[in-house]
């Protein structure tokens, strides 16, 4: 009956990344890989700070556009970070980045715009997109490549209503990560057939291979790259909601108007949350982001032992992308029976668009005690294989 008061658009919903509380209802000793949150509990320091914040009276609404103090700080990090300037009127503070990229779409895209999304991509893409009245464009990526975009298959991709590309590296779900050719690559795409990028970088301190490029960095991009990054991951803050926007000033008042009529300004508290924890990003990526790579490398190596599965290696996140095509089952078929027989809830790789299909998502997100058992069931199933 209350088909008829659903929008159109939202008619067949559903089948994206959830907990699912059923499974942890029947397997009292599931181990959960699905779900991209930091085991760690924020850093007590930012805590603290927080709540003497808190009880200093930020508690209220404060500025729409972010509290001045944490917008200095974020200016003062970029410089010391990236050696490049940013301007006050350049960046917005937002409930999360999930909201940010929210804010980016509804404020660029018109009704029928495209945006080019590399698969396997972060399941809330689609969403996103399609939410503010927009069409995905998926362009596959393939192991061979590195999980890298490849020129031809761009140009390929871009037609009349291209609005954006969608860049995201290190990248959720495979941990790949993209080098700086193949960011100068898109940049002149970019540039070529005058599109956006909205650069997805809430990873930034979780590539393991490398250095960390940032897409506005790249000569000619700052006015056409929209950067969106977040404190949940960088900083293990991923309940507390809140992000940052990086962008041309007259985009960035778009972005405001339209977060004014989502959330109006993010929590006061998170933000001064964040605020300490800019502080501390070298400390706080020292003891935590390296012992998730360290997870990271010790699951690689554990998955590449096992007969039935294969891996193309992540060179940053905490995720794992292993194929499935061995095993001759989908990946929700595969997902489904490694929680029956193996108590192990993971996450199928066609939520991540069509190149995901044949591959699984792990979380390396529970401690390292839960991490061991859990390889341990995985190389268990070889015996049904």
């Amino acid at each position: 009956m209350m088909e008829k008061y659903v929008a159109n658009r939202f008619r067949h919903c559903g089948g994206g990344l959830s907990l699912d509380t059923e499974a942890l209802r029947r397997y009292p000793d599931v181990i959960d890989l699905s779900i991209g949150d930091t085991d760690f509990t924020t850093d007590r320091r930012v805590i603290d700070a927080a709540y003497r914040d808190a009880c200093a009276g930020y508690t209220h609404y404060g500025d729409p556009k972010g509290d001045p103090e944490l917008i200095e700080a974020i200016r003062r990090a970029w410089k010391e970070d990236f050696q490049q300037d940013v301007s006050a009127d350049e960046v917005l503070v937002t409930t999360s980045s999930c909201m940010g990229m929210s804010q980016t779409l509804m404020g660029t895209l018109n009704p029928g715009d495209e945006v080019i999304v590399f698969g396997p991509y972060f399941a809330d893409y689609r969403n996103q997109i399609e939410m503010a009245g927009g069409a995905v464009v998926e362009v596959p990526t393939f192991e061979e490549d590195g999980y890298r975009p490849r020129e031809e298959a761009v140009r390929s991709a871009v037609g009349a209503r291209t609005r954006a590309m969608i860049v995201n590296t290190p990248t959720n779900p495979t941990g790949a990560a993209y080098d700086r050719a193949t960011l100068e690559m898109l940049a002149r795409l970019a540039q070529e057939y005058d599109l956006l990028i909205f650069a997805d970088e809430i990873y930034t301190r979780y590539l393991f291979d490398g250095e960390f490029i940032p897409m506005r960095t790249l000569p000619g991009m700052a006015e056409r790259t929209v950067t969106l990054n977040s404190f949940s991951k960088n900083f293990l803050m991923t309940g507390w909601r809140v992000g940052y926007i990086i962008a041309h000033p007259e985009l960035i008042r778009v972005f405001q108007h339209v977060n004014d009529g989502l959330t109006y300004v993010a929590p006061s508290v998170s933000q001064r949350a964040a605020l300490k924890a800019l502080s501390l990003r070298s400390e706080i990526a020292d003891e935590y982001i390296t012992r998730y790579r360290k997870r990271v490398y010790y699951a690689s190596d554990c998955i590449e032992k096992i007969p039935y599965l294969t891996l193309f290696r992540p060179r940053g996140t905490f995720y794992l992308f292993p194929g499935i095509a061995k095993t001759g089952m989908e990946d929700r078929e595969f997902c489904q029976f490694v929680l029956e027989k193996a108590h192990l809830l993971v996450s199928p790789g066609c939520v991540f668009g069509e190149a995901g299909k044949g591959h699984f998502r792990i979380a390396c997100t529970v401690s390292d005690e839960k991490l061991t058992e859990a390889m341990h069931r995985l190389e268990q199933l070889s015996a049904f294989f």
